[in-house]
């Protein structure tokens, strides 16, 4: 009796193809398999062995299958944030989203509260709000002319007819920005911020004598919260003037103007690569020059004076510093509100105003120590929930 070896895995593989080819004879009609030539055989036998040393060798030189991040069954998009030779660090491009989308919140609110901080001491120390509000436009003007001028950014093609468009709207921006300047100069920051939270009012009321825009009830009751609030903190303010409810007042009826003028008539494009961030470097540049003769007007004779008072009590350097840094965040908080809130639903946008809003008034009150009365600081409160309720009432009653 004779023992065999047990056969290797090797030779098993190397008889593979030559037992594909016999299990497959060609066979002749009324020919026996025996009588099959062996050529046919050899053949699928080279034939498959060089089938499998193709792909063997097309399966070393192709590159390794990225794995898929699986759930419920769909495929989820992966960012790639590190990699290397050896491996990689990848994310859900889901979170990396939501990641990009906090921090330009993140931004917008940091650059809004810095700016209303650093408006608020310029002019505690240069009381001009003209010269402010011309200075905080043109800040912004080199450096989307750079942006333009570099290629970085598309520059915007305008008609004779898109200027006529934007006329308008960027006189309503001039206003609406001066007004509000005027209010931080004259009153608390808190207090002007609780006054602008009327602006809806006036959109209602602008929308229905131009527009002929006619809400439901509900819209409209969701606007008395806002008239309750902004008198509750207008008659108990301790830091309230007249002078800073007029300037916020104006601000809203040009800004609700501005956003009622926009919707009548730019219904069309007004001209080529005219996106968000282009249409606003637009009309800061509009407004710029409408405001300048304003400023020289109101404040011109007294500008060298004014200048020369303030900068004896807190230096030149700081106060230049100060109003470069007042308009650069004037224009970059823009711009970033206007990426942000295009990525975004309008009750996303509703919820992000008013948390805007709310950190504007905290933040001004630490630093600046404002006092407000109980009554005062729940109108303020009453009348920034007003509206992100009118946002959502006016969102669901269309």
């Amino acid at each position: 009796r004779i023992s065999r070896p047990p056969m290797r895995p090797s030779l098993l593989l190397t008889l593979l193809p030559a037992a594909a080819g016999l299990a497959t004879p060609l066979r002749a009609p009324g020919r026996s398999a025996v009588g099959v030539p062996a050529r046919p055989v050899l053949a699928a036998h080279g034939f498959a062995r060089t089938s499998l040393a193709r792909m063997a060798e097309e399966a070393a030189q192709a590159p390794p299958a990225q794995e898929l991040c699986l759930e419920t069954g769909e495929e989820v998009e992966e960012c790639t944030l590190l990699s290397w030779d050896a491996g990689k660090i990848t994310a859900p491009q889901a979170l990396i989203d939501k990641v990009k989308l906090g921090a330009l919140f993140g931004a917008w609110y940091f650059l809004n509260v810095m700016y209303n901080i650093t408006n608020k001491r310029c002019q505690n120390a240069f009381p001009m709000p003209w010269t402010m509000t011309v200075v905080s436009l043109f800040v912004g003007i080199p450096w989307v002319l750079f942006l333009w001028a570099t290629g970085i950014r598309q520059a915007p093609k305008i008609s004779p007819e898109g200027f006529k468009t934007l006329v308008p709207i960027g006189a309503a921006h001039a206003l609406g920005h001066a007004g509000a300047v005027i209010a931080l100069g004259a009153g608390a920051v808190s207090f002007a911020q609780t006054v602008k939270a009327a602006e809806p009012l006036f959109t209602c009321v602008l929308s229905y004598f131009v527009l002929g825009t006619v809400f439901k009830w509900q819209v409209y009751a969701s606007l008395l919260p806002i008239i309750v609030g902004v008198s509750l903190a207008s008659l108990k303010e301790l830091s309230f003037t007249m002078k800073a409810l007029y300037g916020a007042l104006t601000s809203n009826l040009a800004f609700a103007s501005r956003a009622v003028l926009s919707k009548k008539t730019m219904d069309k494009p007004v001209g080529e690569n005219m996106d968000a961030a282009n249409l606003y470097g637009v009309l800061t540049i509009i407004a710029f020059i409408l405001s300048l003769p304003f400023a020289i007007y109101y404040e011109g004779a007294s500008f060298a004076t004014q200048w020369a008072l303030a900068t004896s009590k807190v230096g030149s350097f700081w106060l230049t510093r100060q109003m470069a840094l007042d308009g650069l965040y004037y224009y970059l908080y823009n711009e970033v509100a206007f990426i942000a809130l295009d990525k975004v639903s309008p009750i996303t946008h509703s919820i992000a105003n008013t948390i805007k809003r709310v950190c504007i008034i905290v933040a001004t009150v630490l630093v600046f120590g404002t006092k407000m009365t109980t009554l005062g600081a729940a109108g303020s409160a009453i009348a920034v929930l007003g509206t992100f309720i009118y946002s959502l009432a006016k969102g669901k009653y269309k």
